[in-house]
């Protein structure tokens, strides 16, 4: 597999990470005493620990350049050192801690069956699969989205909205001053995405491409069955209608 292959089946991949629950989310239609699950589950999944897997990344690369790089962000995820000026996971849990959410739930999360799935693999593939396997997951699956050919597209200079039209301060309420972890975002998400594209598609050798496509699509498949659990526990839908079983009531997405 030449490297414009590998590039194409590694985009086509990423372009897949788009869950159709998604826009609810986005738009303010998720019931407010359901987010939790979302948070919660994203924090125990991986937000947490996600310094951990890029350090098992930092650890089995054999690759100087790489390693810096690797070293770098986890530098900046695990104490915020660089641009954040606090750990990451932490910063996360100032979205919940600013919709008013008890943070102690955060401290004993039970993850849904498929959610734990997805956080074996992470791990399996970080640990036992090949410095290039775990450079890929972490670096480009984890942290990218579904926009990473436009991101990667020199000529393409997509203009962030402002903070005040972030979904859960529009629709939610949240004051933009919980919102550090996406400004910190924000400020690296250019040149980190293209540095983490590039140690991939350079120094991933010829008779590993494949592996790597095909981790790719595994780690996919997890992810989009944990999307899947959290969108039923918020009371999603695929037809379009959320379904409030707590409450005993349904709530039209399209609201």
């Amino acid at each position: 597999m030449d490297k414009e292959t590998f590039r194409e089946q590694l985009l086509c991949v990423m372009e897949r990470k788009n869950h159709w629950a998604w826009p609810s989310f986005t738009s303010g239609r998720v019931l407010k005493d359901r987010l939790h699950f979302h948070f919660e589950q994203e924090y125990e999944t991986y937000v947490r620990d996600f310094p951990v897997l890029v350090g098992r990344a930092y650890v089995r690369c054999p690759v100087p350049e790489i390693r810096r790089s690797l070293a770098e962000n986890l530098y900046e995820e695990e104490t915020g050192g660089l641009v954040a000026g606090s750990p990451h996971p932490l910063l996360f849990l100032e979205y919940p801690r600013g919709l008013g959410m008890d943070l102690h739930r955060f401290e004993h999360v039970q993850l849904l069956p498929a959610a734990q799935r997805y956080r074996n693999f992470l791990d399996d593939a970080t640990q036992h699969f090949g410095w290039d396997i775990a450079a890929a997951i972490v670096t480009i699956f984890v942290e990218g989205s579904c926009d990473e050919r436009s991101a990667l597209d020199p000529g393409s200079h997509p203009v962030s909205p402002p903070l005040e039209q972030h979904p859960l301060v529009k629709y939610y309420g949240l004051s933009v001053d919980h919102l550090t972890l996406t400004q910190a975002h924000r400020k690296v998400e250019g040149c980190h995405r293209a540095a983490a594209w590039k140690a991939i598609i350079d120094h991933v050798v010829p008779m590993r491409r494949g592996a790597v496509v095909r981790a790719m699509k595994d780690v996919l498949e997890f992810w989009l069955g944990y999307r899947d659990a959290v969108a039923e526990i918020c009371g999603l839908e695929r037809n379009g209608i959320g379904t409030d079983r707590a409450l005993g009531r349904t709530a039209a997405t399209t609201a």
